[in-house]
């Protein structure tokens, strides 16, 4: 299985069918681009984004 996003939380998921985090089964992956969050409390392209916890998400997320 390859890697996926979830069209809810953007988060990118590998190996499952539901995410996760919010547990959709919305996932795609048609993945516009990635981002790396490292320090979700400290960054401010993660405040502008709504993204809470560390990890790797979409940027986009193509119909």
């Amino acid at each position: 299985m390859e890697e996926r996003a979830c069209r809810i939380c953007r988060i990118i998921v590998k190996h499952t069918d539901t995410c996760p985090v919010c547990g959709s089964k919305d996932l795609t992956d048609k993945i516009g681009g990635y981002i790396i969050i490292l320090n979700s409390e400290k960054s401010e392209v993660a405040k502008k984004m709504g993204l809470k916890m560390n990890s790797v998400y979409a940027l986009d997320i193509k119909n």
